[in-house]
């Protein structure tokens, strides 16, 4: 992994197949824009998932974290924060569910110059279980 914590994300640039399921399946093309500061993503899980969304990711060197933040053509609003640590990418956020506290999280993990996976999941016990709700696999396009 890169020295210069500003290029952990490197990873995930370039344009993707992506799959989940047994059969559905989508693009995802990530790159630096914004003199190469920011990592902007754009999702599209069509034609298998009726979904569009992009994020924009940057290092903050002030609070030595990742922040991203995702909007969707659902009009979902999503703000997480992380790190890469142990071979993962793992951006966090918290919100109050019914009254309690539910952490969610993206993790980035198995990843390969051509091939990575990428899980949604979320914590109802401050982060001592995990539940998968959604896995993606990438494959380099």
């Amino acid at each position: 992994m890169a020295e210069n914590k500003q290029h952990q994300f490197d990873f995930w640039l370039g344009t993707w197949e992506v799959t989940w399921g047994e059969h559905e399946h989508g693009t995802n093309r990530i790159e630096r824009i914004l003199d190469g500061m920011i990592i902007q993503e754009n999702f599209d899980g069509r034609p298998s998932l009726a979904m569009q969304g992009m994020s924009v990711s940057v290092y903050d060197p002030g609070r030595d974290k990742w922040c991203q933040t995702w909007v969707d053509s659902q009009g979902s609003y999503l703000d997480f924060t992380g790190e890469f640590r142990d071979d993962n990418m793992i951006l966090m956020r918290e919100v109050m569910m019914e009254g309690k506290p539910i952490q969610q999280r993206m993790r980035w993990y198995n990843i390969a110059p051509d091939e990575l996976d990428w899980n949604w999941e979320r914590s109802e016990d401050n982060g001592q279980t995990w539940t998968l709700l959604w896995h993606i696999h990438y494959h380099r396009k």
